[in-house]
């Protein structure tokens, strides 16, 4: 055979199989920097997500009195919840159901928009496609805050829900409102009420920072629960 007829008989078997050994090792090396770089685009989207909730907030206190949102209802904090009274800030468009009108955790032609995290595979089966939760703090009294638990925020509490104005915040770079519920961005599923993993959290001041829960200063339950922070809406959560 000459040069000619060898060029022409195209790859011997082995030299497919370098090549193919070859793509399997670069698609190996390659997507878990795809998939890091995807995370790092989610995980940007909810930061943007909760700086635009944190605009809404702000337009919210400006109407009324400086006063952060308060409805009565102990359970405010869940998502579900306080999108309500934001709604309107948000742009949002939706409305209770219906077949249950006063039950704020049904809604019917709800679109989460910016109250869904993009990796948050939990919500949208969960809680009405809310990945955000409001802090407690906002509507309950430095010394309510002092004397509750943790069950306090989902049993049926005793303590009623008392206004906070703005001026009582001490710390705006340092107290957090609003937060991601879960864990959504470090490959795992931990609630407010745990320790490891990291969130997105929205402070009083507008900023939002990704923080480790080490980075989280302990509640009075201490836990790395942004509702009941020592000294409460007056207090520090870093």
């Amino acid at each position: 055979m000459t040069c000619r007829d060898r060029a022409s008989a195209g790859f011997t078997l082995i030299e497919l199989l370098v090549v193919i050994a070859i793509i399997a090792v670069l698609a190996a090396m390659l997507f878990p920097v795809f998939a890091r770089a995807r995370e790092a685009a989610r995980k940007a989207t909810c930061a943007s997500n909760l700086r635009q909730i944190g605009v809404a907030l702000q337009m919210y206190v400006g109407d009324y009195d400086e006063c952060f949102p308060n409805t009565g209802d102990p359970f405010l904090w869940m998502g579900r919840r306080w999108r309500w009274p934001l709604q309107s800030y948000l742009a949002m468009v939706g409305a209770r159901d219906p077949s249950a009108p006063d039950d704020p955790n049904r809604s019917q032609g709800f679109r989460p928009a910016i109250l869904v995290c993009p990796s948050d595979a939990t919500a949208g089966q969960s809680w009405d496609a809310t990945s955000y939760g409001y802090c407690a703090a906002l509507y309950h009294s430095p010394a309510q805050i002092a004397t509750m638990t943790t069950a306090d925020l989902y049993t049926l509490p005793s303590t009623p829900c008392v206004t906070q104005s703005l001026a009582a915040v001490e710390y705006p770079a340092q107290k957090a409102v609003v937060g991601e519920w879960l864990t959504n961005h470090e490959g795992e599923d931990r609630g407010w009420w745990e320790w490891g993993g990291a969130r997105n959290y929205l402070f009083a001041d507008g900023h939002v920072s990704y923080l480790q829960t080490s980075r989280v200063r302990p509640a009075i339950t201490g836990l790395p629960d942004i509702n009941l922070s020592v000294g409460g809406i007056a207090g520090r959560d870093i």
